[in-house]
């Protein structure tokens, strides 16, 4: 099984990536100088922290065997360790990428395939 770590995008973004071939990052990652991603424990708390009510994104599934030593687990909130990807994220190592609706209470609705 791979190694799955998930980033949440707006679809325009995703598409002008796949445009490209290669996802650059969205501003706070391109602020940041890295793209900041969640393991499937941190998903959910990383969309309601940072995209509450937001419509029109996608979560794109990356495996994260495939990104190698640009890829760091750094310390972030709460003394988690979340991974960073200090590179293009090239679309090769996508798994899968799923809309991320809003639900009725405001949350978004993962995906089954979230593993």
């Amino acid at each position: 099984m791979n190694h799955v770590i998930y980033k949440i995008v707006p679809e325009a973004l995703w598409a002008s990536a796949e445009q490209l071939g290669r996802f650059e990052g969205a501003s706070v990652d391109l602020a940041d100088g890295f793209i900041h991603f969640s393991t499937a424990s941190q998903v959910r708390e990383t969309a309601a922290r940072h995209f509450r009510g937001q419509t029109d994104l996608l979560l794109v599934a990356v495996d994260a065997d495939r990104l190698g030593e640009q890829l760091k687990y750094e310390l972030s909130r709460g003394g988690d360790l979340f991974p960073h990807l200090y590179a293009s994220l090239t679309l090769d190592t996508v798994i899968w990428q799923r809309p991320l609706p809003v639900g009725p209470d405001g949350l978004h609705v993962f995906p089954e395939e979230l593993v």
